[in-house]
């Protein structure tokens, strides 16, 4: 293996209009730390089956092809760590539907990667049936209380974001747990308790800390002041437990044993809906207002899916209160009449996808927010003519600069600005196909690293995704459309994404974490995988890069750095900085399946 392949980079920077945020970057060996057998977790292919070969691909940038792509012939997973993605496959081994593994992957990430999701937090689900895309959200909600000054200090000003964060103010009404139940009650094919089973074995018996998940504790500030969260992530000399350390969560698993009897009403009320609500209320520094009744009445909304055509492709995504699902589309629309194959990685790719972001970012600043508060005119920002128009005002000269939103066709009511960045830091992504061809997307969240930073007595962190709303109420004199409100839903930029080919059959599911940054690192996979042929292991190592309607970012450390000159020779301001995706991507072929898991974290693509 390469040096590349035991190296994992832990990254906290954050984008955000309200602070400057924390950049940290730490080193770590993976497999050697953990001491897994790298055996144990090759993917395999059952007996007598032939993988799908791997598509006419470029060479892998030099020093990133940091893992091989995973095969099967059946089924696939690929999550954001080992035990997660083998839980998955385990249940798909036993029959299970692409639901059902998702439901598995989720409540292990609860325990093995906290930091980034789990109970306490939201989530998207894209949804093949085999005939019908169907989209769920679970985005947290603001609890009734919540009012459009919750973030402005005394002075009227948008608080320092960490101030916001830390505590229960920050903190929304989970929807991933209603989320799991809802969709595996429409989907699933093995039981609730068994699906939940390997988390509550997990959290019983322990785990080993990773890199990553060390990595996150050590440097952050703020959760070793929370008393449940120092006792169990930290030892009794004030460190965070060392690599390797086994972890066991014997809250957690009682937690899940409840679920597992009662089902989420278990979890929205009782005894562990109480004990969210004193951990947000009795915050001894910034409590919250969430109320027993707020986590009663939280509701799954099923949105109508996004999808639009690229090339000879149908590529179908989360709509608002994502912006994921649009952005891309638009990115990609964008992107159509350029000939991407011929182009390959490299500056004029670069230039290309930057220029696309910041049509879709302009556009997603002014329109994109809950459509139960603001009429997104989401037929329109989509629309083929309009999109065409966009597309032509990108020069293969020169940069725009900073890009101003349309005029999309089909608006209900005028718009209102809606500047927040919308960040997902602590995030990650699950991507799974079913041996009867039924596919998962879902990405999940608890918005920061390690969310508010406070544990509850049940075992799992709670989100602090309020933060994702617009901390000014007004700009410019107008109302904010992602402004905080009572009952509302924060805009995410969370692009859970299935691609299907001529004949309307699965080709891909693809996602990733990364914050406002996903809509990029979704699309370079995309244009990756259906453009430069790149097998998926391939596609999501590439260097991320791209333009939120800002500088031109690329990654710092890979080879988009040498681009860096012929950029700005066509007037891009060009800044490199850590970008820390997670993508998770499955490639159906007539052999089987083909996955990739991101290097940049600890996840693997395994199946049967």
């Amino acid at each position: 293996m390469t040096r590349r392949a035991l190296s994992l980079r832990v990254y906290s920077f954050h984008e955000h209009p309200n602070t400057e945020r924390l950049m940290t970057t730490l080193h770590h060996s993976l497999w050697r730390a953990l001491g897994l057998s790298l055996l144990a977790l090759t993917p395999f292919v059952m007996p007598g089956a032939q993988a799908q070969p791997a598509a006419p691909a470029l060479e892998a940038p030099a020093g990133r092809a940091a893992k091989q792509a995973g095969t099967a012939a059946r089924d696939m997973v690929a999550a954001a760590n080992p035990l997660a993605a083998q839980a998955g496959r385990e249940i798909l081994a036993a029959g299970g539907s692409a639901i059902d593994a998702a439901v598995a992957v989720q409540l292990v990430l609860n325990l093995v990667e906290p930091q980034n999701s789990g109970i306490g937090g939201g989530a998207f689900i894209v949804h093949w049936d085999g005939s019908d895309v169907v989209t769920l959200d679970g985005r947290e909600v603001a609890p009734a209380a919540a009012k459009p000054e919750r973030f402005l200090g005394r002075d009227g000003k948008p608080m320092p974001f960490y101030d916001a964060v830390v505590g229960g103010r920050s903190v929304g009404v989970p929807g991933t747990l209603r989320l799991l139940e809802v969709a595996h009650r429409r989907w699933g094919k093995l039981s609730w308790p068994q699906v939940i089973a390997p988390a509550m074995r997990l959290a019983e018996e322990g785990f080993a800390i990773s890199p990553y998940l060390n990595g996150i504790v050590t440097q952050d500030k703020y959760l070793q002041n929370d008393p449940i969260a120092r006792t169990y992530f930290y030892g009794e000399d004030g460190k965070p437990k060392p690599v390797g350390t086994i972890l066991k969560n014997p809250a957690f698993a009682r937690t899940l044993r409840e679920i597992a009897d009662k089902g989420a009403d278990a979890f929205y009320t009782g005894e562990i809906a109480a004990d969210i609500v004193a951990t947000v209320t009795r915050h001894t520094t910034n409590p919250g207002d969430m109320t027993l009744r707020d986590l009663e009445g939280y509701k799954v909304e099923e949105r109508a899916p996004v999808c639009g055509s690229y090339r000879t492709y149908r590529v179908c995504g989360m709509g608002p209160p994502s912006s994921g699902g649009v952005a891309v589309l638009q990115m990609l629309s964008t992107l159509e009449p350029q000939d991407m194959a011929s182009i390959r990685p490299g500056p004029d790719a670069a230039h290309w996808i930057s220029e696309a972001g910041r049509l879709a970012f302009a556009d997603r600043a002014l329109y994109l927010a809950d459509p139960g508060f603001v009429s997104v005119p989401v037929r329109g920002l989509i629309d083929p003519g309009y999109l065409k128009t966009r597309a032509g005002l990108v020069s293969p000269d020169k940069s725009m600069g900073r890009a101003k939103a349309g005029d999309p066709p089909f608006q209900k009511t005028e718009f209102r600005f809606a500047p927040s960045d919308g960040v997902e830091f602590g995030t990650s992504h699950i991507s799974v196909v079913d041996r009867d061809g039924k596919a998962v997307a879902m990405t999940t969240t608890i918005e920061d690293g390690l969310g508010a930073r406070i544990m509850t007595r049940s075992g799992f962190l709670l989100n602090n995704e309020l933060t994702d709303f617009n901390f000014a109420p007004e700009e410019e004199g107008k109302p904010v459309a992602n402004r905080v409100d009572t009952n509302k839903r924060p805009r995410s930029s969370m692009a859970p994404t299935l691609v299907f080919d001529a004949d309307n059959k699965l080709y891909a599911v693809v996602g990733s974490p990364g914050g406002s940054q996903i809509i990029t690192y979704v699309t370079k996979t995309l244009v990756g995988i259906l453009d430069w042929k790149l097998d998926p292991q391939v596609a999501v190592d590439l260097p991320n890069f791209g333009s939120r309607n800002g500088p031109t970012e690329i990654e710092a450390g890979t080879e988009a750095e040498a681009w860096k000159s012929a950029l700005e020779a066509k007037g891009h301001q060009v800044r490199a900085i850590s970008m820390n995706s997670g993508i998770q991507a499955i490639v159906i072929g007539p052999n089987g399946l083909t996955g990739g898991a991101d290097s940049r974290r600890e996840g693997v693509a395994i199946g049967n």
